[in-house]
């Protein structure tokens, strides 16, 4: 039986007093969209940050394409903290594009999409390019490669993002509430390129969103994340029909009201 793509054992994150992660376990199958949902504060995007190793956890495991990220063997066999170049080598099976675009504002948006592959993986110029074009046409910005990020709007510079993320030929894909900056039109323009890199690509996806439309239309499970935990999970027909927990009906009835 193939293992999953992405596995968190046991996986606690403390700020102090305050623990964000709490002894969550979580498997996503290799070609799997997961919504992540929930409230602010229920550790949805500390979940995001630390397959990214932007943040350290301080208890359990993730394994990745199966070996883990967190941890590396070590000679005698166990399993230790993994060092740097360790964890650098596992996540450049993953890609991230945040709720800011992060853009290099003194390149254009083909410089931008280049730069990592010949910088990390040593990809010749030529090469990159090729690369960068074909993914910038994907993401419907073929007209644009010499436009700076101060002469695109926000949902097209989080369409670079998008495209220079997927650069690093990434198995999964992360997306931290990559529509949260943009008004409802620029929106719109990001989920339609995120729902097309779903239906022709065989990436995993994990997305933590309010757009619970667009989780519902798109994702495969839904995990509803209440103090840390995955609180109730399901198919959006589920989740979203029929939900068990009360807290997650409240959630729910509280966003469909704001919307």
């Amino acid at each position: 039986m193939p293992q999953p793509i992405v596995r968190f054992t046991d996986v606690t994150k403390r700020y102090g007093n305050l623990t964000v992660l709490n002894n969550l376990n979580l498997d996503v199958e290799a070609g799997e969209k997961v919504a992540i949902i929930g409230p602010s504060g229920s550790g949805k995007s500390t979940l995001l940050r630390a397959l990214m190793t932007l943040e350290d956890i301080d208890e359990g495991i993730i394994t990745v394409d199966d070996e883990p990220l967190t941890h590396m063997p070590a000679r005698d066999g166990r399993l230790v903290r993994a060092n740097a170049r360790h964890q650098r080598k596992v996540r450049g099976k993953i890609g991230m594009v945040f709720q800011s675009f992060n853009l290099f504002p003194h390149m254009s948006a083909l410089q931008n999409v280049m730069e990592a592959p010949v910088q990390v993986l040593g990809l010749d110029r030529k090469e990159a390019r090729e690369r960068a074009c074909e993914l910038l046409d994907m993401v419907g910005l073929g007209e644009k490669h010499d436009h700076y990020p101060s002469q695109l709007s926000g949902g097209q510079q989080q369409r670079v993002a998008i495209a220079r993320a997927l650069a690093m030929r990434p198995k999964v894909m992360l997306f931290d509430e990559v529509t949260s900056a943009l008004d409802p039109e620029l929106c719109g323009e990001v989920l339609s390129v995120i729902r097309r890199l779903g239906a022709e690509h065989s990436l995993t996806m994990l997305m933590v969103t309010h757009q619970m439309g667009f989780a519902r239309e798109f994702a495969d499970r839904i995990c509803f994340f209440h103090q840390g935990r995955i609180h109730e999970q399901g198919t959006p027909a589920e989740l979203f029909g029929n939900p068990r927990e009360d807290r997650t009906r409240c959630f729910l009835s509280a966003v469909n009201e704001a919307q």
